[in-house]
């Protein structure tokens, strides 16, 4: 097939296609469709190399036999024609614009449908909802158009291309245009008719499209809903209804194409309480409903104001993305991200980095979620290219004049759809793309097409040189993973300034995100601080099945084979790609918990709840339980049922405290909701706050002669210690015990060794380099002087040594006290040095193979999660009993997982410890090395004993994966510390 090349001409973009409108069905006057969804299972398809491959497959005589069977809406990799590929930046192509490859897949489908005599004598319309890259359609033989813009629709009228009885559609699919290099998002390509496709019957005359706007005057407690109506085919007669739930309030004819509706004590919209009222647009033949949430937006004194309020922005970015359908994403898989998000506090999206599915908006505004409306823009490959860079290259299509079209056509599509919906309060211009001439004039035409909301766009801060940019149009100042020192910097500059958002931050890649909190207590102290959207919502991946050993295997960039891929960084979510929780969306909900806690006097029991909701009262929606615990022992619990507190305001409640709590004693606050949500039920925990009330002591860890004395022999190698039912051994030359026996039977299965390393985690990515480069994973313990005494039954072993790897001086010295008494307890002190010319270390500390029926596991510390010295915002302090399998968390690429931090007591198997300060532990079946070198978590092979790491301090995880670096406080760094434990084998 000989095609026209509208698919390498950006002049170029649609043909045949009906003007922008913004999204609704079209209703009969009993209220039903008129429309028909041409989705289903009974398209046939030909997938073809490139275009010349393909017959003319649009004519009534073409032989179809040899065309198989395709769903629609369907991604064709997913169905296994083609490559599956993901790449973040590098486009999977050459930089040719406007070219691309000759070599061009092509998806060939061919659809029949019926047309009724009644239904023949309407206007007829063809209703594309997101087609990637580009796509001609042709009905009954003819040709009928040519579109692209993947994430946005196009509609074509066919009238007079159909008739009554049977007809045929077909739809050619190319995989790449020149808008592909628009299109360059972080994600896996797919390609083909990924969303619903709708035959709509309309009358001869019918409103067409339609704004909706609701000015509310805060004073006179009133509003307006305001209805334009903006292309009207015909002239027919048009009367406008709003409804509040069954009450009619107010019927009118749209005159001079307008209608307003005065509204008095309007209950407003937000996210919170997403109320909305339901207008109705009335001519002769056909019905257009639409919601309508009474709200505003607006910034005032550098503050973003929703209904004259302050609000803060709890966010996530989100893809369109399914592990078995590709970008195919249903209601029902939308409905489960929204409740999934709602049940952790999240309470705004950005449509990263597109428009979702047109009816997403829909969801959220019924739902209650803000939105930062994204346009199908990111062209950041551009930056990638060969002599390519931020400062020059990256704003090339920005900048480029013949792209000045396909630039301004993406924003008006994404704007002009979404326009009625509340849930938008941002639109943005697009992602990383840079900033131009090009994307100013787009930034003009939103704000004057619609001056009701904020506009956003991150990419500012990236012009071409010599451009002196126009930003007059964005009202926000926007950065991705700022630091808290940036933020710092930002705010201490005097003067009004824009608001700041975090449109991307706290990389929530593999076992992470480790510095919430920090920007959390930023994003509370700065009025103008008006939040930020975690990257990202969930892991990209493609399901291929299960593994022999029954695992599920999800795939990441790479496994395909493809080039360029970018491997595992699409794995970057708060959620597996099936949606099971990471460790890491639990972290992001307590941080932004609706409520915190402030101790305000320990003896009287006072403590503050703060309302951290923007409109909500505690009374009206939250209630606490308390329980007061010693070393996991319940004391005392009760229940706090009336909370007067109004938005961004508090209340003091007062308990009777413990006067002189025990070790370990803490006060938890459990924050429940009070009745049924949208999505959430009664009784869902929505936070926690706990406070210590013993406070944290140095613990002094005595050794008593206890037990059978022991016996000391010395050779060249070890010093054996024993008695009648002990027998340990301690390495001279490598500074531990080396065996550890009770009643004949081996308490370890390994030298115990001395611990700097851990498997890398996603975050550690860039910090790797350098740890490689100081050989902490590869280090090796040289001994200088070893000695050890009988004294009264105890034994003690003192050694001098250091650490270093191979070709590389020591970067830790060491010395250490062991003290061994007749009962098995081990005491160890050690006295560290570390050169600090090293970077910071991975942790420290001590590694015990255990025997690998040792599962039972009991601890006091932090839990029930995972946690880190930066990362424990979703756990509290209790004893907690569990076992190995359960404290290991099964990230798809394998990693440090699974330890828990500020621990005192440990207890695996038969192995005890404990430290004079709180220390961190984890227990695995796997080792470091086997978590380090496999790609897949379905890949893992036991070791076939118990690996036990109790480190004085495991460094924080951070979010440096695509986020700043690691903040100091988190990072183990010292010049020198010292560290005790005591532990025991049974």
């Amino acid at each position: 097939m000989i095609l026209e090349k509208f698919y390498e001409n950006p002049e170029i973009l649609h043909v045949g296609t009906e003007e922008n409108r913004c999204f609704y069905v079209p209703l009969d006057l009993q209220e039903k469709e008129n429309a028909r969804n041409l989705s289903g299972i009974d398209w046939k398809f030909g997938y073809f190399p490139y275009a010349e491959a393909v017959p003319e497959f649009y004519k009534k005589d073409f032989d179809e036999e040899a065309f198989g069977r395709l769903e629609v809406p369907s991604c064709w990799q997913m169905l296994g024609f083609d490559q599956k590929q993901y790449t973040n930046i590098r486009y999977p192509f050459p930089f040719d614009p406007p070219f691309v490859p000759d070599e061009n897949p092509c998806g060939a489908y061919i659809k029949y449908f019926d047309i009724s005599r009644e239904e023949a004598k309407k206007e007829q319309f063809l209703y594309f909802e997101g087609v990637d890259s580009c796509f001609y359609v042709w009905i009954n033989g003819k040709f009928a158009g040519y579109s692209q813009v993947s994430h946005s629709p196009s509609e074509f009228n066919i009238t007079g291309k159909t008739r009554a009885g049977m007809n045929k559609l077909a739809v050619l699919v190319l995989k790449w245009c020149d808008g592909s290099y628009l299109e360059d998002q972080d994600k896996f390509r797919m390609s083909g008719i990924f969303r619903d496709v709708y035959l709509l019957f309309r009358p001869k005359e019918y409103v067409r499209d339609y704004t909706v706007t609701t000015p509310v005057h805060f004073g006179e407690n009133r509003a307006e809903v305001e209805v334009r109506l903006d292309e009207v085919v015909g002239k027919p007669p048009v009367t406008c209804e709003l409804w509040d739930k069954e009450t009619l309030l107010g019927e009118c004819p749209a005159e001079e194409g307008k209608a307003v509706f005065p509204v008095e004590n309007p209950v407003l919209w937000n996210a919170e309480e997403p109320y909305q009222y339901t207008l109705k647009i009335k001519t002769p033949e056909e019905i257009l409903i639409q919601k309508v949430g009474i709200r505003t937006v607006a910034v005032q004194d550098g503050v973003v104001l929703v209904n004259n309020r302050p609000v803060k922005f709890k966010g996530v970015n989100r893809h369109d993305s399914s592990p078995y359908t590709g970008a195919v994403v249903s209601r029902m898989d939308a409905m489960f991200d929204l409740r999934i998000m709602k049940e952790a506090n999240i309470n705004a999206i950005r449509t990263s980095h597109y428009p979702n599915a047109p009816w997403f908006p829909e969801l959220c505004s019924e739902y209650g979620f803000y939105m930062i409306a994204e346009t199908d823009i990111e062209s950041h490959g551009a930056a990638a290219i060969y002599g390519g860079s931020t400062e020059g290259t990256y704003s090339y299509f920005v900048q480029e004049p013949s792209y000045k079209k396909a630039i301004l056509d993406r924003v008006q599509r994404c704007v002009i759809r979404d326009k009625n919906q509340c849930s938008v309060i941002f639109w943005s211009l697009g992602n990383e793309s840079g900033f131009g001439t090009n994307m100013e004039e787009a930034g003009r035409w939103v704000k004057n097409y619609d001056p009701t909301r904020l506009l956003h766009y991150e990419s500012v801060h990236f012009q071409p040189e010599g451009h002196e940019k126009d930003e007059s149009m964005l009202d926000v100042e926007s950065y991705m993973y700022a630091s808290t020192g940036k933020i710092d910097e930002y705010f201490a500059e005097p003067g009004v300034k824009k608001p700041f958002i975090q449109c991307e931050f706290i990389h929530a890649m593999g076992n992470g995100p480790g510095d919430i909190e920090d920007y959390m207590q930023q994003i509370y102290r700065y009025d103008g601080f008006c939040g930020g959207f975690v990257w990202e919502w969930c892991d990209h991946a493609t399901y291929e099945g299960r593994a022999e050993n029954g695992k599920e295997m999800f795939h990441y960039g790479g496994d395909a084979g493809e080039f360029p891929h970018d491997g595992n960084f699409c794995m970057d979510g708060l959620v597996f790609p099936d949606r099971r929780p990471h460790e890491g969306l639990y972290e992001w909900k307590n941080a932004i918990r609706p409520v915190r806690a402030e101790l305000l006097d320990r003896k009287k029991g006072i403590i503050r709840l703060h309302n951290k909701l923007d409109f909500r009262n505690l009374k009206d929606y939250i209630y606490v339980r308390y329980e007061i615990k010693e070393e996991g022992t319940l004391r005392k619990e009760g229940v706090l049922e009336e909370l007067d507190a109004a938005p961004h305001g508090f209340t003091d409640v007062t308990l009777k405290l413990p006067a002189n709590p025990k070790a370990h004693c803490c006060l938890k606050l459990t924050y429940l909701q009070k009745t049924k949500d949208k999505l959430t039920q009664a009784g869902h925990e929505m936070g926690f706050d706990q406070f210590v009330l013993s406070g944290e002591k140095e613990s002094k860890l005595s050794l008593q002669k206890k037990g059978e004395p022991l016996t000391l022999t010395e050779t060249p190698e070890v010093f054996r210690m024993e008695n009648s039912s002990l027998c340990y051994e301690f390495g001279k030359k490598e500074g531990s015990f080396l065996k550890l026996e009770r009643d004949g039977k081996a308490c370890i299965t390994a030298p115990a060794e001395w611990n700097v390393y851990r498997a890398p985690t996603d975050n550690d990515r860039n910090i790797i380099h350098s740890w490689k480069e100081a050989g902490y994973d590869r280090s090796v313990v040289k001994v200088y002087a070893c000695e050890a005494k009988a004294r009264q039954g105890v034994i003690t072993v003192t050694c001098d040594f250091s650490i270093a790897a191979v070709y590389i001086q020591p970067f830790l010295r060491l010395h250490a006290v062991w003290n061994v008494n007749g009962d098995g307890e081990i005491k160890v002190a050690v006295d560290a040095k570390r050169d600090t010319s090293f970077p910071f270390l991975p942790r420290f500390g001590l590694k015990f193979c255990l025997p690998q029926e040792e599962q039972e596991v009991t601890y006091l510390g932090y839990g029930p999660h995972e946690s880190y010295c930066d990362k424990h915002q979703a756990s509290y302090m209790d004893v907690f009993h569990t076992t190995v399998p359960q404290l290991h968390v099964d990230y798809v690429r394998p990693q440090e997982n699974g330890s828990h931090y500020n621990c005192s007591l440990v207890r695996v198997g038969g192995m005890q410890a404990e430290g004079s300060r709180p220390f961190s532990f984890n227990a695995s079946e796997y080792t470091i090395q086997e978590l380090e070198t496999k790609q897949h978590n379905y890949e893992l092979e036991k070791c076939g004993s118990v690996i036990v790491c109790t480190d004085y301090k495991i460094s924080g995880v951070g979010s440096n994966s695509c986020g700043p670096e690691l903040l100091p406080q988190y990072r183990l760094d010292e010049e020198e510390f010292h560290w005790e434990m005591r532990y025991r084998f049974e």
